[in-house]
């Protein structure tokens, strides 16, 4: 009897891991598979898909906070993901639904989370509190490592670039009238962008509660 030897056609494991090109393509593939079937039936959920009841787009000085928001990186310590647990949900509020980020490009959720989330913040403080905690979070809490915000309140709304950005935003569907871009850089001329920034936190969360 003839012993017969294994035939080196076709995938083996010994091949797939001895190859680092072919381990790289078939990552590659398996990790695209696997998101594909994860994200594309999210979009034809209508609770991902739709804007939760109450829901409306950021003004023209909230989005020009949100702006401010961006740039400053304050999503890198704060996440506007509140999760479904019951520890989050007594400290936060209502856990975050994807209903109420339909208008946001790109939206703010996030896994790290150095200082507390965000999202239910809307109200939650006066005017006043949220200037004097981005003036110097210090001063009313000692304990904390944010870094001040000073020069926000010398700084004014660049007011001609928010009707610019309205525009874009209507073309990835916020439902932004030609009324609201037309009166959008009036609205925001000589504000400063803590205004902005206050007016932009408190109008998080706001919609669901």
């Amino acid at each position: 009897m003839t012993k017969k030897t294994p035939s080196n056609s076709g995938f083996t494991h010994e091949k797939v891991e001895t190859n680092n090109l072919l381990m790289i393509v078939l990552i590659l593939v398996v990790v695209a598979i696997g998101g594909l079937v994860e994200i594309v039936p999210l979009f034809f959920q209508k609770s991902t898909t739709e804007p939760i009841q109450g829901l409306k787009p950021h003004t023209a000085l909230q989005l020009a906070g949100r702006d401010v928001y961006l740039r400053e990186g304050c999503y890198n310590c704060h996440s506007q993901m509140i999760r479904p647990f019951r520890s989050e949900t007594l400290r936060y509020g209502h856990y975050s639904v994807a209903g109420e980020f339909v208008y946001d490009h790109p939206f703010q959720w996030g896994s790290k989370r150095t200082g507390p989330d965000l999202h239910r913040v809307g109200g939650k403080y006066s005017d006043e509190w949220q200037r004097i905690h981005l003036n110097n979070p210090r001063d009313l809490v000692p304990e904390s490592n944010m870094p001040a915000y000073a020069w926000l309140d010398k700084n004014l709304v660049e007011a001609d670039a928010i009707p610019r950005r309205m525009r874009a935003l209507r073309k990835v569907g916020v439902p932004y009238t030609d009324e609201d871009i037309a009166r959008a850089a009036e609205e925001v001329r000589g504000k400063t962008e803590m205004d902005a920034t206050v007016a932009y936190l408190q109008s998080l969360g706001l919609a669901l509660k």
